[in-house]
C-alpha cells in the first residue's frame, strides 16, 4: 500500500467522466461563469472509458478499494455502463448524481452493469429554493423519483448530499433530515466549500456541521457514530430512536485532511492530489505516450509518495484566494 509524506494511504479515486453538467448550481457552476458560451473539453481530450479503466487498474494495484464517478454529471456520458462493467471487476464502484436522469430503468441498468451505491445531490425540499440553487429550474419532485428509483434498484444505501449555505437552504435541515427518517437512506450536510474560484464563498455562508447536528438533534436526538473505516469523510450521527443516520462533512470548520484518503481524476486525464489542488498531472499524456501498465502504476505511486497537501488545516485568508482547480472538473 503506498502512503504520502503524512502516512496517509491511498484508498479511494473519484473520477469524472466529463466535466459537462445540465445544473448550474450556484456553488459549483454559476451560470453567470459557466454560460452558453462556456468552452467545454472538445470529445477528443475526454480520456475514453478504455483509458479510464487502465488508469483505475493503476491506482488499484497501488492500494485503491473504492471508485466513484462523478462529473460534471456522469449520466450524461454516453453508456457509462460500459465503463461500470470494466471498473466493477477492480474495485468496488459508486456513482454522485444529481438525479436528473436517473430513472428506474437506468437505475436498473446500472446496477446490472456492476455498480454498487448511488449519491444523490439534493440541497433542499423547498421546491423554489430548489430550483434556485439548480439554477434550471429543476423540480425537487423529479429528484425524489431519482432516490426511490436507486432504491428499488439495490443501489443502497443511497446517500442524499445536502450542501448547506447559510440564509439559502439552511433553514430546511430539519425537513430534510425527517424526509429520510425510518427509509434507510442517509443524508449528508456538507458545509459550504471554497471550491474552485466562481462561487463567491466567504465564511460567514457557512453552517458549521455542529449546528446542523444540534438543530436536528432538538427534534430527533442523536448519538454519535464511530467512523466505518479510516478516510470516512462524513461524521456519522445516529437518531436515538432507531430511524437511521445522518452525516456532516465539515471541511471547513473541522477539517479531516489528516485522514485523506482520495485522489482525483479530471475527465482529461489530469490527476489531482486534493479537492483545493491548483494543478495536476496529465496521465493521459503517459497513456498516449505508449506507457506501460507498469510505467503507469509507478508513475501514480511516486506522485502520491510525494503528497503533502493539507489545504483545509491551513485555510486561512492568504490561502483561500489562491488558483483552485473547479469542482465540475473533479467532482468534489
Amino acid at each position: 500500500m503506498v502512503r504520502d509524506t503524512l502516512g496517509r494511504p491511498v484508498k479511494d479515486l473519484r473520477i469524472s467522466v466529463t466535466d459537462r453538467c445540465n445544473f448550474r448550481c450556484t456553488y459549483c457552476m454559476p451560470k453567470e461563469v459557466f454560460g452558453r458560451d462556456f468552452a467545454f473539453l472538445p470529445r477528443a481530450e475526454l480520456l475514453t472509458f478504455e483509458e479510464i479503466a487502465r488508469i483505475g487498474a493503476a491506482f488499484v494495484r497501488n492500494g485503491v478499494t473504492k471508485i466513484r464517478l462523478t462529473g460534471g454529471e456522469p449520466l450524461l456520458r454516453r453508456d457509462l455502463e460500459r465503463l461500470i462493467e470494466q471498473l466493477a471487476g477492480l474495485a468496488e464502484v459508486a456513482l454522485t448524481t444529481n438525479g436528473s436522469l436517473l430513472t428506474r430503468e437506468k437505475a436498473r441498468s446500472l446496477k446490472n452493469a456492476g455498480l454498487s451505491r448511488v449519491t444523490v445531490s439534493l440541497d433542499s425540499l423547498d421546491d423554489a429554493i430548489f430550483r434556485a440553487m439548480n439554477d434550471v429550474d429543476f423540480p425537487v419532485a423529479r429528484v425524489l423519483e431519482a432516490i426511490d428509483a436507486a432504491g428499488e434498484a439495490g443501489l443502497t444505501p443511497v446517500k442524499i448530499d445536502v450542501v448547506v449555505k447559510r440564509g439559502l437552504n439552511d433553514a430546511g435541515v430539519v425537513e430534510l433530515a425527517g424526509r429520510f427518517r425510518n427509509t434507510g437512506h442517509i443524508v449528508r450536510f456538507i458545509e459550504y466549500m471554497d471550491v474552485g474560484n466562481t462561487n463567491g464563498w466567504r465564511m460567514d455562508d457557512v453552517v458549521a456541521g455542529r449546528e446542523v447536528v444540534e438543530r436536528i438533534s432538538a427534534a430527533w436526538p442523536l448519538a454519535p457514530v464511530d467512523a466505518g473505516y479510516f478516510g470516512e469523510v462524513a461524521e456519522r450521527w445516529r437518531y436515538s430512536d432507531g430511524a437511521g443516520e445522518i452525516g456532516v462533512i465539515t471541511s471547513v470548520t473541522q477539517p479531516f485532511c489528516g485522514s485523506c484518503t482520495r485522489a482525483r481524476l479530471a475527465a482529461n486525464g489530469q490527476f489531482y492530489l486534493c479537492l483545493f489542488a491548483g494543478n495536476g498531472y496529465d496521465l493521459r499524456a503517459l497513456l498516449r505516450g505508449g506507457a506501460s501498465d507498469e510505467q503507469l502504476a509507478e508513475v501514480v505511486a511516486s506522485l502520491w509518495r510525494a503528497r503533502g497537501d493539507r489545504y483545509s488545516e491551513i485555510r486561512s485568508d492568504a490561502t483561500v484566494p489562491l488558483p483552485k482547480v473547479e469542482m465540475s472538473h473533479i467532482g468534489g
